[in-house]
């Protein structure tokens, strides 16, 4: 078979709509290189993601289903990946494997226990919006504009990050690492070998502490309910289950929740009418948090899933052992599925099918937690300030360095309430 020519994922993430509409020029299925050079396909639209993604030739482990798994220690360029799918936790299982572990993971997040942490996440809101006027008015000291403020280092990243952190019993001494860990795990404008070092360096350095804690601290936390599956017989975590789905459930359960709130506070900044609309009671919270999740998705595309056979899809063949990546930006921006203004953020659009939780059995199990969290931070915050404002211009923002999350490396604003 003649290799196609592939167009080049930006490794930065610079304008994901721009790059989803580059894609979808090509046709239903892209073929594409990801950073480092590893060659994948992206679907280009909604209904044919949606088809991969529920497609049972579709798969998610790489160690069965990858042709070109064995060949990423033979490609430095290529080591970022395996923080994706040198890993051994749902995001990496397929079939019985993956229902054995989500069946195993899923009675943590139910959701009773989702609703029990509500107190816990207005309690957490409250003291951030204290703590946003302290940072204000030191900002204000510093000779910086009154008010002026990084809503995402203020607000939107400690909120689900000391909320996650409680969730799974992480100590202090360990959060910052924790935190750096997703961070470099997210970042993929630099596929040097250095950098995928440190990821596995850190991987294989904080999830260990933070169990070897746990082992000897038990609570009433999530860690110590996992290290209580791995310990028990019969169908149980491995040790090296137990350490990859805690870097799935603690990564996807804070960093997504950060760029949901703050991409959602930019998008009404940037839509006074329909911010307005909110305010009057015209547009839910609901339909906000929606439409942020549709045309902002939180994870912009997902490394990777794997052709077991030849897929044909509108004429284009995915060879058995291809890569997929889970486009997820992409749909969202599907004009034969949203219309022609797909790319506009809309919250009367009423678009609640979007996809960017996923579908199918590999649905998000935090999906309602993350939703819980975005529905309380919001109103909370636009009712303490109602003249909250953007203090740059919204093509000064800087997305963060990845084609995989969706997100602002800083949302500066001016509180002015």
């Amino acid at each position: 078979m003649t290799e196609p020519k592939r167009v080049a994922i930006d490794p930065f993430g610079a304008d994901i709509p721009a790059e989803s509409a580059r894609l979808r020029a090509m046709g239903p299925v892209g073929a594409v290189e990801l950073p480092g050079g590893i060659p994948a396909w992206a679907p280009t639209g909604y209904d044919t993601l949606k088809g991969l993604i529920l497609d049972p030739r579709v798969s998610k482990d790489p160690r069965q289903h990858w042709s070109l798994f064995s060949q990423v220690a033979e490609h430095p360029s290529w080591g970022w990946i395996l923080g994706w799918v040198g890993v051994v936790n749902m995001l990496s299982a397929y079939g019985p494997d993956h229902t054995r572990l989500r069946k195993l993971v899923a009675p943590s997040f139910t959701a009773r226990r989702t609703e029990a942490m509500r107190v816990r996440v207005e309690q957490i809101t409250a003291e951030l919006l204290e703590s946003l006027d302290t940072t204000a008015a030191a900002a204000a000291a510093a000779g910086e504009p009154v008010g002026t403020v990084d809503l995402r280092d203020a607000y939107a990243h400690p909120l689900p990050m000391r909320l996650i952190c409680e969730l799974f019993g992480v100590p202090d001494a360990l959060r910052a690492d924790t935190g750096r860990l997703i961070a470099a795990l997210m970042d993929t404008s630099d596929p040097s070998p250095e950098h995928a070092a440190f990821v596995q360096e850190q991987i294989g350095t904080v999830l260990p502490a933070l169990v070897a804690f746990k082992s000897e601290h038990p609570g009433d936390d999530l860690t110590t309910e996992l290290i209580k599956v791995r310990d028990e017989d019969g169908d149980r975590l491995s040790e090296e289950e137990l350490l990859y789905t805690l870097l799935l459930v603690i990564g996807a359960g804070f960093e997504t929740t950060v760029n949901l709130i703050g991409n959602a506070v930019v998008a009404l900044l940037t839509h006074p009418e329909q911010l307005a609309a909110v305010r009057a009671g015209e547009i839910g919270w609901d339909a906000v948090v929606e439409e942020t999740l549709r045309v902002h998705p939180s994870i912009a595309s997902l490394p990777l899933r794997f052709a077991v056979s030849d897929i044909t899809v509108d004429g284009v063949t995915i060879p058995a052992g291809d890569a997929i990546v889970t486009t997820y930006a992409a749909a969202g921006y599907d004009p034969e599925h949203y219309g022609p203004d797909a790319t506009k953020f809309d919250a009367t659009r009423g678009a609640d099918d979007h996809l960017a939780f996923g579908v199918g059995v590999h649905r998000c199990i935090g999906a309602p937690l993350a939703r819980m969290e975005a529905l309380t931070a919001l109103p909370a915050l636009f009712a303490r300030y109602p003249d909250l404002e953007l203090a740059v211009k919204p093509d000064e923002l800087r997305q963060v360095p990845s084609f995989i999350a969706y997100g602002w490396q800083e949302i500066p604003v001016r509180l002015h309430g």
